[in-house]
């Protein structure tokens, strides 16, 4: 074995861990699955922890309802070919009332995201809740424990969280908390990236470079994944341009990269040599004066 394969397969083994430590102390687990690079690399790793079996609980998406419509196709399409149920909720009223993150900004991330996360999470009785966030992402993420303890209302409060020594995971819940579990916590972009390759793990097409319909915008590309609901500013002009994603979110709000790889061996290539964080491509983590840490803080994942 190489020294990457072993630091990839050491990380296999401790999300595996952790996967099937938590679920052993859970009474209601779910995962979140956004259908991202982060969530199915994390979806692949809960099959292999309970295979030959199907893992012991559901996936959740929460639906902004501004999603990637081909990310929606690749969400369906992978939990019919793993057998998985998957449970898609979204705010319907929000959704009548026209909320959307071109008028509506940081109360867009509230109404849509974080209100029917919350609501998703209660109506189903879960107590347990896996995530994809990995500390390498963004400040906040880097100082949260691996199981993060929430209270009755979702919240998260960084001084109250738990010691984790010698990889000793706590899950137990006083009445009323919950916990978000981050088995990818311990990754990195590269490494995400890098064990797809290993393991041949398909992702979401929107990942791997190829020509599409774009505005230029406070310095990123935004993908135009549907013109009837685009808000085109004054002197904008759609050109199409050959990119590719880093991190995936809303599609309004989430920058695309020019780039020219096309596949999982030059994505790991070119992010190997990349000098910026990929959170910068998500354009909504500050708009509004807002944080993400704040965010979490109102029970944003």
């Amino acid at each position: 074995m190489t020294r990457a394969a072993n630091h990839l397969a050491a990380l296999e083994s401790e999300a595996i861990h952790i996967i099937r430590e938590v679920v052993a102390e859970a009474r209601n687990p779910v995962m979140l699955f956004s259908a991202g690079k982060d969530s199915t690399v994390m979806a692949h790793l809960a099959i292999r922890a309970f295979y030959p079996s199907t893992p012991p609980f559901p996936l959740l998406h929460v639906d902004s309802t501004w999603e990637f419509r081909s990310l929606i196709e690749f969400r369906d399409a992978f939990a019919s070919k793993h057998g998985l149920r998957l449970i898609a909720h979204a705010n319907e009223e929000g959704r009548a009332a026209g909320i959307n993150p071109f008028d509506h900004g940081e109360r867009y991330t509230t109404v849509m995201r974080t209100e029917p996360l919350k609501a998703a999470l209660d109506a189903g009785g879960y107590d347990i809740i896996f995530g994809g966030a990995r500390r390498d992402e963004e400040k906040s993420r880097a100082k949260e424990r691996i199981v993060s303890i929430r209270n009755a209302a979702h919240a998260w409060e960084p001084r109250q969280q738990r010691p984790e020594f010698w990889k000793l995971y706590n899950a137990r819940l006083a009445k009323g908390q919950t916990a978000r579990v981050f088995p990818l916590s311990n990754w990195t972009e590269t490494d995400i990236w890098a064990y797809a390759l290993l393991k041949d793990i398909e992702l979401a097409p929107l990942y791997y470079a190829a020509p599409r319909p774009v505005v230029e915008r406070g310095g990123a590309f935004i993908v135009v994944d549907d013109e009837s609901r685009m808000r085109f500013l004054p002197g904008e002009q759609m050109s199409i341009r050959k990119v590719r994603f880093r991190t995936l979110g809303c599609w309004p709000v989430t920058g695309a990269i020019e780039s020219d790889a096309s596949d999982l061996r030059s994505v790991v290539d070119e992010t190997l040599r990349a000098s910026s964080s990929e959170r910068q491509g998500r354009i909504s983590d500050g708009e509004d004066g807002g944080s993400l840490e704040q965010k979490k803080r109102e029970g944003y994942f």
